[in-house]
């Protein structure tokens, strides 16, 4: 079940409030108008947006929208609610047979699960399953990999875009030395891009591409406890033995967890 994640627009806003009043706080340079300057927007949005054009196809700027929104948002995964599933699929399909799981599949919300169990039922080897679903896990690391790249991209892109301003408005400076009164505007936008460049980059871009590639991991080892549950399914394991299989999944913690309760429930 995904739900918003509040941690990515909070870390962009505490990293925007530090830097505001970091320059607030400032005496030598305490105005905040003074590091607003159009000629250094114009330059790092700007460049930064044709370099994305260039870079990338239609098919592929698509993405990013569904992308970012991905950022803002988390996946829950209860590992030991899976691994019960499994083990009440494997005692239900060792007391009534494969062909009984068809019957309530509807009732498994994961269309993943529900597709392995259902080439379970249909008796395919259990290596044909194994390399159906992971070809699926494959196909799903290759798209969430495209859609990340452009960020990642745009993460290289927004300090160099910064470099090329502080390029240009050390051109404009030196171009005008003789008048003192432009050497304040044109030392603004030469510092100023290379500020934004660097702030899009490690406060946006980047943290954003790793956090959607830790995201891509975690739904990645989920889906291998469910490719393994589905052949223990198929294969007619044990529930109990298919159960300690894969709980060695569970993070320690979980474990320890797991085993106060079942000594409780013992007792």
């Amino acid at each position: 079940m995904k739900k918003i994640d509040l941690l990515t627009p909070v870390g962009i806003l505490i990293g925007l409030t530090m830097v505001l009043l970091a320059i607030q706080t400032n005496t030598a340079g305490g105005n905040l108008a003074f590091f607003f300057q159009w000629a250094s927007i114009l330059i790092v949005f700007g460049g930064l947006t044709a370099a994305i054009l260039i870079n990338f196809s239609a098919s592929d700027l698509k993405l990013l929208p569904g992308v970012f929104k991905e950022s803002f948002q988390t996946q829950e995964h209860d590992l030991q609610e899976l691994i019960d599933t499994f083990a009440d699929l494997s005692t239900r399909a060792r007391r009534e047979g494969l062909l009984a799981l068809e019957a309530g599949i509807e009732d498994v919300k994961d269309p993943f699960i529900e597709k392995g169990v259902l080439l379970a039922v249909d008796g395919i080897e259990p290596e044909v399953i194994k390399d159906i679903m992971m070809a699926e896990v494959a196909a799903m690391e290759e798209r969430h990999r495209k859609g990340r790249f452009i960020i990642e991209k745009a993460g290289e892109y927004a300090p160099a875009w910064g470099m090329i301003g502080t390029l240009v408005g050390l051109v404009l400076m030196l171009q005008n030395l003789n008048d003192p009164s432009t050497l304040g505007p044109n030392m603004a936008v030469a510092l100023l891009t290379t500020l934004y460049g660097t702030l899009l980059a490690n406060l946006v871009f980047l943290p954003v591409a790793n956090k959607l590639a830790i995201s891509t991991e975690d739904e990645v080892f989920v889906k291998q406890i469910v490719v393994e549950g589905v052949i223990g399914v198929q294969s007619g394991q044990n529930p109990k033995i298919l159960q300690e299989k894969l709980s060695a999944f569970l993070p320690n913690h979980s474990k320890t967890r797991q085993e106060e309760e079942e000594e409780i429930i013992n007792d």
